[in-house]
């Protein structure tokens, strides 16, 4: 019985004893999983592109000795300050184990970024963009809801510049809008222009149809997240047909109210101001569901619309401010430009000392012309805004440097080998940013797998000797929209033989590219059949052959050309002429209904009823599609 006892109490300690164990297992193997899943968290690095050995080095908790001896047994020669690009980076720290993640250059540039508390926001004028195709009356209804005709001065009847537009309506209330250009081939500064804006007006004419332009205005807009308001315009043209557009816009899936929808429209005339008062109210009524809101009472931020530079002032941009307020003596930071604020403008040259949000606003006292589509911040110390302003203009520098694409010679030949390859370089300079981006976009998208495009150089301003000697340096050719050769630019020009070019309506410029490009193309050979000749009797002579005897039948036959015998309607040789005579005579031409002999080369094997014909290939300039 002892036994018995001391067997089942054994029993029971060791049961007790075996849970202890299990659940210490499970524990232990719990907190190594976490540390495992720690471990491999740590694995993964966030940086920048273009950090340097020595910052990669302490990332990875590596002696730099090893990251350098490491790219070099890669063949990549490294110092300690250099900085990698994306592809090296990945392939450096894939060498040691570890993850790469690439984060944004603002992330860690860290401006500083404040919540707004809800008892500060008080409501702010809509932000509103019209869109639309570049015939429908845009620009006419903006004349007539800022009362000032600007239609006239227009180059080819296109808005060049995206300008901005502050309106106060006979009620008080404020709208401000961004004029975008209404051509597809503006496709980056109407992406631009609807990533700030909170409704976009896309007007539609009722005398036409919906257009490419229109589809795309409306794609930018979806894209975006933006509500639209349809402004149905030229309803006063005796074929006009707004429910023609309805039905159209229907058949996209967009139903207006009319239609039982939600989307608001309204028919207009701009030339006469039928409907836009109402148009307007839809506007704000879209911007009362909206619940727009901002802070007045912080650092100004927002959106720089264009850049350019003034001969007597100096760098303007056109900003819209889009939360805080914007003062005289503010330090400004925007993209890789900054500066003290000295004077702001509005639309009509008025003269202010600060702008609230949804106010545009023309701002002189940066120290360069930022790119249209950077974000401002307003700082309190122009250090700060100085030091991140130059961390930028450095990084852009060297992503330009690296991603500039050097051809080498084997990268030429092998591109030679797989099929004829030739590249255009274009340095662009323009009067706006806005006019720069758009032909850099609409140049891009002219490359074929024949002609690379390259964009060298792209600035606002006036063409410089130093653009001139890129030009030649690179063999590129000078795009200038809207500006002159400065200086002693034109003479360097003519000297160097470089084509410059001066156009002041964007799709002069793509035209005269596309032309430019058709020329570099390699010339397609196309057969063309120059006559026919049937073969009527045959005159075989000793020593040199068969002779056919011929009755040329349609076109002319020439003694230079290719022949090809049909036989039956089959082809049964192709080849070279080795005589052509008329009677005795050797002639190198016979037309259509006079005899001839033939006779070819390398091949008798002839028969009457035969037709021989003759053909050539030509070179045809190849278009591009």
């Amino acid at each position: 019985r002892e036994t018995l006892e001391k067997l089942q109490g054994k029993g029971g300690k060791s049961k007790a004893a075996k849970y202890r164990r299990d659940k210490r297992d499970t524990h232990r193997q719990k907190s190594e999983d976490e540390q495992r899943s720690l471990e491999e968290g740590s694995r993964t690095i966030k940086v920048t592109e273009f950090v340097t050995v020595g910052e990669i080095a302490t990332m990875m908790d590596v002696p730099i000795t090893k990251v350098i001896g490491t790219c070099m047994s890669l063949g990549i020669m490294v110092t300690q300050n250099q900085r990698l690009d994306a592809e090296t980076l990945t392939i450096v720290a894939d060498e040691f184990g570890f993850d790469v993640e690439f984060i944004t250059t603002e992330l860690e540039e860290n401006v500083n970024v404040t919540e707004d508390r809800a008892e500060d926001l008080t409501f702010r004028a809509p932000i509103v963009t019209v869109m639309g195709h570049v015939d429908h009356g845009k620009t006419s209804l903006l004349d007539y809801i800022r009362k000032e005709n600007v239609i006239a001065g227009e180059s080819g009847g296109i808005t060049q510049h995206i300008g901005a537009y502050g309106v106060q309506l006979d009620n008080g209330q404020k709208i401000a809008f961004l004029d975008t250009p209404g051509h597809e081939a503006f496709t980056a500064m109407r992406a631009r222009g609807a990533q700030v804006t909170d409704i976009a007006i896309i007007v539609i004419a009722a005398d036409d149809d919906i257009m490419p332009q229109t589809k795309e205005a409306i794609s930018h807009a979806q894209a975006a997240g933006v509500p639209i308001v349809f402004a149905i315009n030229k309803v006063d043209k005796p074929n006009a047909n707004p429910e023609k557009i309805k039905e159209r816009l229907a058949g996209m899936n967009l139903l207006v109210e009319d239609w039982g929808g939600k989307i608001q429209s309204h028919d207009i005339s701009a030339k006469t101001g039928l409907g836009v008062k109402e148009l307007l109210e839809k506007v704000l009524l879209e911007a009362e569901i909206l619940d727009l809101k901002a802070n007045p009472d912080r650092l100004a931020t927002g959106t720089v619309v264009e850049a350019q530079l003034d001969k007597g002032k100096g760098y303007v941009a056109t900003i819209l401010v889009q939360n805080g307020t914007l003062r005289i003596g503010d330090y400004m930071l925007a993209g890789k430009n900054h500066g003290k604020i000295r004077a702001m403008h509005d639309e009509r040259g008025h003269a202010l000392k600060e702008a609230g949000p949804s106010t545009p606003v023309s701002v002189l006292g940066l120290d360069g012309a930022p790119t249209a589509g950077d974000k401002f911040n307003v700082f309190e110390d122009e250090r700060e805004a100085k030091q991140i302003a130059v961390k930028r203009a450095q990084l852009q520098r060297e992503q330009s440097v690296r991603t500039q694409r050097h051809i080498t010679l084997a990268e030429i030949g092998r591109r030679i080998a797989l099929g004829q390859f030739k590249e255009l370089n274009i340095i662009i300079k323009g009067d706006v940013d806005g006019s720069v981006e758009a032909l850099t976009d609409s140049f891009s998208k002219l490359s074929t797998e024949e002609i690379q495009i390259n964009i060298i150089h792209k600035g606002v301003g006036a063409i410089t000797e130093t653009d001139v000697m890129l030009a030649s340096a690179s063999d590129a050719i000078i795009i200038g929209f809207n500006v002159r050769p400065a200086g002693n630019a034109k003479q360097l020009a003519d000297k160097e033989e470089i084509d410059i070019r001066h156009y002041s309506i964007i799709y002069d410029a793509i035209d005269d590219l596309k032309d430019a490009m058709e020329g570099m193309l390699s010339p397609e050979m196309k057969e063309e059949i120059t006559g026919t000749a049937e073969i009527r009797e045959l005159f075989k002579i000793s020593k040199v052959g068969t002779i056919a005897g011929c009755m040329v039948t349609d076109g002319k036959i020439y003694r230079s050309m290719q022949v090809r015998i049909i036989r039956d309607g089959v082809v049964v040789h192709t080849g070279d002429l080795t005589a052509l005579k008329r009677f005795k005579d050797d002639v190198k031409e016979v037309s259509k209904g006079y005899d001839c002999g033939i006779q070819l080369k390398g091949y008798n094997d002839i028969e009457i009823g035969d037709v021989i014909e003759g053909f050539q290939e030509v070179a045809v300039k190849k278009k591009l599609k």
